[in-house]
């Protein structure tokens, strides 16, 4: 890459900081003129964690091995009953049994 290719992702990176300042303080604006939030608008908000989650975790599970969606699939069976911690511990005990032959 020469010096113009990287003066040009400095501009990228630096648009892409600006425009997710700008929509999380107009988001911050927005919510805070508003004297009742609108069903449709509470019910776009509650979806957002679902659909970051989903965003994260898809990827890896289409693209990321037999071993991670595995891993995947049983840390959500654990996930059902028991807490994260527990989770997080066995999805990363069956990937790296898998990885290693255990399994």
């Amino acid at each position: 890459m020469d010096a113009t290719q990287h003066l040009d992702l400095v501009y990228v990176i630096l648009a892409a900081a600006v425009a997710t300042f700008a929509t999380r303080v107009g988001g911050y604006v927005l919510i805070t003129q508003l004297k009742h939030i609108p069903p449709r608008l509470e019910a776009a908000l509650n979806a957002v964690p679902a659909a970051v989650l989903t965003t994260l975790v898809a990827p890896a599970f289409v693209h990321g091995g037999v071993d991670v969606a595995a891993s995947m699939l049983v840390a959500l069976a654990v996930g059902l009953r028991f807490s994260t911690l527990r989770m997080l511990v066995v999805g990363w005990l069956v990937v790296m049994a898998i990885r290693h032959g255990f399994l």
